[in-house]
């Protein structure tokens, strides 16, 4: 009677599901990071938008001055 398993090294499946832990690891860690850099670029955006709408603001400020002068 032949009893082999279709595994015959258990430490290699193991070693396997280590490997696929660490790929998600890494996976997951890259997303995070795509994640961060798509958020400080909207902020990054955002800030310019505001920045622009400030000086426009000023400018208005300074001709309405003028203006009353």
């Amino acid at each position: 009677m032949n009893t082999t398993t279709t595994n015959s090294n258990p430490n290699g499946s193991h070693e396997m599901n280590l490997l696929h832990e660490n790929l998600a690891r890494a996976q997951m860690s890259a997303r995070l990071g795509e994640a961060q850099q798509l958020r400080l670029g909207h902020q990054l955006a955002r800030a310019r938008r505001l920045s622009r709408k400030a000086e426009r603001a000023a400018q208005q400020a300074r001709l309405a001055l003028a203006r009353a002068l």
